[in-house]
């Protein structure tokens, strides 16, 4: 059963941290990402850059809208993911306590299913 773990960082946080301090939680990730393939478990897993250069679009009165980043209303922006291939829910929600990203940010779970349901 496919279940994806986002990381929704606290916007600016990154901006916060040394490059050394960035370096570390990066690799503590990239440590996490490593066990999980070794478990057979990950699917797929990237990091996201910053907000900064993102843009958001809308369509809609058939005309299209864009908004570019930084978004501004936004308090956590989604700072990468986790794409795992687990029993259950149950323990899909296991592994995002142990994902290090969840002392500094929020590790969401979902499962992957049709948008109709």
């Amino acid at each position: 059963m496919a279940h994806m773990l986002l990381i929704l960082e606290p916007h600016g946080q990154r901006a916060t941290r040394t490059e050394a301090e960035g370096r570390a939680a990066y690799d503590q990730m990239l440590a996490f990402a490593a066990g999980l393939k070794e478990r057979g478990l990950l699917k797929a897993a990237e990091s996201l850059a910053t907000d900064t250069d993102a843009a958001r679009v809308r369509t809609g009165a058939g005309r299209a809208q864009t908004l570019d980043g930084p978004f501004t209303e936004a308090k956590e922006m989604i700072g990468g993911f986790f794409l795992l291939d687990c029993a259950s829910r149950e323990e899909a929600i296991a592994i995002a306590k142990e994902c290090p990203a969840a002392a500094w940010a929020t590790v969401e779970v979902r499962s992957l299913g049709p948008c109709f349901m």
